[in-house]
């Protein structure tokens, strides 16, 4: 698959571009708008079976590109380091808002054919339901630790082994505050299985807010920026516990960086 983001060094950085007087007086209503059109379209197109990995990354990519149109700057780097892998991977990063979700999809899978770890609630979400269902997810329930290890172990595993990378977000549930306390080692031990290197991503998407009645649709702030930053990849020695420390670290490194930048 072509790269559809145009990264220049591993690097990409929003161009300067004009908004619309909608976008800059009411950002969530544009968005939204276009945001509904993405999703209706593909979920039409999933249900009769005609949406595949292409269509999932230009579709995720369109979702970027309506977040640009509300004036939020993207800028991302480290993909020379997924680049350079072969094979399949686990990604492990950082959870903050629904953004994560959406554009990750545009940034990896012209590099590597890609599956999420995700809440059971979205393989049900009306519509939503089924574009996730058709990515092939792993889903976990996020209420019984024991059974949501034993399915990404088991289910990972398997999908790791056909070649296909999966990207975890090991946090109990999003947050605009990074807490390592709530960072667990599923996504380690799942890497450790599979004998696969571990990618750790930095996101700072809190453009996108989390909502108080429906989370998925909180407010849009085109005077935040959004950050990605992938890491080195790691091989698992031993338990794991000084490489989940490293993206611990990372995390937190580049966390702190761009919050200096506000």
């Amino acid at each position: 698959m072509k790269q559809i983001i145009p990264f220049i060094n591993g690097s990409y950085k929003t161009a300067p571009q004009q908004v619309s007087a909608l976008a800059r007086l009411m950002p969530p209503v544009a968005f939204y708008a276009g945001l509904t059109r993405i999703v209706f379209r593909c979920s039409s197109q999933a249900k009769h079976g005609h949406y595949g990995n292409e269509d999932w990354a230009s579709s995720s990519h369109e979702v970027m590109l309506e977040l640009e149109k509300v004036g939020i700057i993207f800028e991302i780097t480290g993909m020379d380091n997924v680049a350079g892998i072969e094979g399949a991977c686990v990604f492990i990063g950082n959870h903050m808002s629904a953004l994560e979700t959406f554009v990750l999809p545009c940034v990896i899978e012209p590099f590597k054919d890609t599956t999420f770890v995700v809440k059971q609630s979205l393989i049900d979400y009306p519509v939503f339901r089924y574009v996730m269902r058709s990515r092939n997810p792993i889903t976990v329930g996020r209420t019984n630790p024991r059974e949501d290890l034993r399915a990404v172990l088991e289910g990972g595993t398997e999908i790791l082994a056909s070649g296909r990378s999966i990207v975890i977000f090991p946090q109990t549930t999003r947050a605009a505050a990074f807490d390592p306390k709530e960072f667990n080692t599923i996504g380690i031990k799942l890497a450790r299985k599979a004998n696969v290197p571990v990618v750790p991503i930095a996101l700072k998407t809190d453009a996108w807010g989390n909502g108080k009645m429906f989370k998925d649709f909180g407010e849009i702030d085109p005077s935040k920026k959004v950050f990605f930053s992938f890491g080195e990849p790691m091989t698992i020695k031993n338990r794991g516990v000084e490489e989940n420390n490293v993206i611990i670290a990372f995390i937190e490194k580049h966390l702190n960086e761009w919050n200096k930048k506000l």
